[in-house]
């Protein structure tokens, strides 16, 4: 496994990588590259990643724990336990429930990485900021990936369980699992190996070790910090595999609660590598063969990808620290599921050449959330155009204004974009109706509103 992993870092750019395969309790891991460019250190198998928002089914498991003990009712408001829970729009904050949470239908936007500090209330304190934030549709309606959302599902795991959000991790699953190359931060990471992320300044530039480690800890509950190594990810993979029966044989998670998570709760519009559906926490994939489950997650420079298979006790994850990392995804995960779950991994979309002209009146227009602004147009030789302006944080770390052609795919109401990036062509999904013949959101897994024509 090591030579092609090292073949397929140097074809894609990819610093290092880390993978882990287990079926059943037997357990392979490998890792090729170096963590850093600039210090040159070898990754190895105990090598420490970013997981990003794989970090959310972790948050949604400690969540699971407390309905286990009856402390939390998913269908319950969240102001329940949350009396000061406030976003722009009153009727609607004090509707969320804490299923809509954990599935990403509450409806409010969710991309905000405000830093509120280090301390163990930087959680609270960045639940305080949301009271500003718009609402895009009434909760339950639609599916919109909501980091925000996570926020506020560990800010409650924080008060019913009257402990920082990383305390809760280190104590009810990182003890429990037995994981000994996890850490919730910085501060443990240093610890052992860890990775630093790679990120390019321009499209066309070779990936440079960031100047930063991780996003603000006040979203570590949505994925800003868990770190850990692929085996480590997989002992939670294979937890869950158990319906809830830790390595020990002690039970983790109750066996109903794990079956729950897996059950989808929001359908997802076609968008290429996301699932097909939403579960508590999960992604859900339907595959040819089988359905499969996981999680994706992306931080400063680095990329992971953890895909699990009830039904088969199988479970692959694939930790990456900058370039073009979904050529290992495709090739690593593809093969497993091929050859240990009968199951096979789709291609991801590309544009047809030959795809004809599309009447664009229905999705002109300008689309805005806080993550960016997006105008998209058609010119008069009917060639329809994305532009888009990175805000925020996504501005702060590299993303500039885009141009981008897109064309029909083979989804209705949905475009492609003409050329690959990070090695994906992006599918644009135009859901819903503003009342006038036009599509009321913009979704590429977040619902970008419709601001203007």
């Amino acid at each position: 496994m090591n030579g092609r992993l090292a073949d397929l870092l140097a074809e894609n750019q990819v610093p290092g990588a880390a993978v882990a395969v287990s079926v059943g309790d037997a357990v392979i891991d490998a890792a090729a590259g170096v963590l850093s460019k600039d210090t040159g250190v070898e990754a190895t198998p105990d090598s420490l990643f970013q997981i990003g928002s794989i970090t959310k089914v972790w948050t949604t498991t400690l969540a699971m724990q407390l309905v286990d003990e009856g402390k939390l009712d998913l269908d319950a408001p969240v102001r329940d336990h949350l009396p000061d829970f406030k976003l722009a729009d009153d009727e609607a904050a004090a509707r969320i429930t804490v299923r809509q949470l954990m599935c990403h239908v509450a409806g409010f936007e969710g991309d905000f990485f405000t830093d509120t500090g280090r301390g163990d209330d930087c959680l609270e304190k960045f639940v305080a900021t949301l009271g500003d934030t718009p609402q895009l549709f009434t909760p339950g309606e639609r599916f919109s990936y909501n980091n925000a959302a996570y926020c506020v599902l560990g800010r409650i795991v924080e008060v019913l369980r009257e402990k920082p959000y990383d305390a809760c991790l280190r104590e009810h699953l990182f003890a429990p699992l037995g994981l000994t190359h996890a850490a919730t931060g910085p501060y443990e990471a240093i610890l052992h190996r860890a990775a630093v992320g790679h990120i390019r300044a321009t499209p066309d530039a070779e990936p440079r070790p960031a100047q930063v480690w991780a996003l603000a800890r006040s979203n570590a509950a949505a994925g800003a910090m868990l770190a850990m190594r692929p085996r480590d990810l997989l002992t939670f993979a294979r937890m869950h595999l158990a319906d809830g029966l830790g390595p020990d044989g002690g039970r983790v998670l109750g066996a109903d609660s794990a079956h729950a998570m897996r059950r989808r709760q929001a359908d997802v519009p076609p968008l290429g590598l996301m699932g097909n559906s939403w579960g508590l926490g999960w992604e859900i994939f339907d595959f040819p063969g089988g359905t499969v489950v996981g999680h994706d997650g992306g931080t400063i420079g680095q990329s992971a990808f953890l895909r699990v298979v009830p039904g088969h006790d199988v479970a692959v994850a694939v930790l990456t620290n900058g370039g073009d990392p979904l050529a290992l995804y495709a090739e690593i995960v593809g093969r497993v599921l091929h050859d240990l779950a009968g199951i096979e991994l789709p291609a991801l979309p590309v544009p047809d050449p030959q795809t004809p002209r599309v009447d664009a009146s229905r999705y002109v227009g300008t689309y805005a959330s806080s993550a960016a602004d997006t105008v998209v147009s058609q010119d008069d030789e009917g060639r329809v155009w994305a532009e888009r302006t990175p805000k925020g944080i996504f501005a702060e770390i590299g993303g500039g204004q885009e141009r981008i052609e897109l064309v029909a795919s083979a989804w209705e109401d949905t475009l492609i974009s003409v050329a690959p990036e990070n090695g994906m062509h992006r599918l644009h999904a135009f859901v819903g109706d503003d009342g006038e013949g036009h599509a009321q959101f913009l979704h590429t897994g977040r619902a970008d509103r419709r601001v203007g024509p």
